[in-house]
């Protein structure tokens, strides 16, 4: 399957945030419209998972995602988090999450009667896990013009500033290059 959605923020939940991207942006993208592009989601960033998508939509996905997002800023920035926000990652938290289950082949899948749902409780455990952890202090938004990611800066010397080097590292650095050559 082709990589569809961008990964590597260093937690499940910041890269569930990043499907929303260029946040606060006059061009933001929705990476998750209908319910098809959340199981493709799913399919990409939750390994092994499978299952009915049951009952849950792409407006609830979307909806917990914000959620989270609200979550980890304000932790981040050590403001109040919204009485709403908190209770919708609780909410999502508290569902059933994928268990596993062996096939004949000796393989194992993770399995849920409700994939979307499951998925949502295992996004909102990891973004609870978080913030209630000392790596909420590495967080990081990406120095991207434009971008607004969130990142886990787990480099030794704590100084990335890009979420990821293959697209906003490398635009910044080719930026630097063009001034630097407007000015020979």
């Amino acid at each position: 399957m082709a990589t569809r959605f961008r990964q590597g923020a260093g937690r499940l939940s910041l890269d569930f945030v990043r499907t929303f991207r260029f946040r606060g942006t006059d061009h933001p993208i929705e990476e998750l419209p209908d319910l098809a592009a959340v199981t493709v989601w799913i399919d990409q960033c939750v390994p092994h998972a499978e299952g009915p998508t049951g009952a849950t939509g792409a407006a609830e996905a979307r909806a917990v995602r914000e959620a989270i997002h609200e979550l980890i800023t304000a932790a981040w920035r050590g403001e109040r988090i919204s009485a709403a926000a908190r209770d919708l990652v609780n909410g999502a938290a508290a569902r059933p999450v994928p268990v596993p289950r062996m096939d004949a082949g000796g393989g194992v899948r993770w399995h849920a009667d409700d994939l979307v749902s499951a998925a949502l409780a295992l996004l909102a455990r990891d973004a609870l896990e978080l913030v209630a952890s000392p790596h909420l202090a590495r967080l990081r938004k990406c120095a991207g013009t434009g971008c607004s990611a969130l990142f886990l800066d787990l480099s030794r010397p704590g100084k990335r500033r890009w979420c990821s080097m293959d697209h906003c590292g490398n635009r910044a650095k080719k930026e630097t290059l063009r001034r630097h050559a407007g000015r020979s």
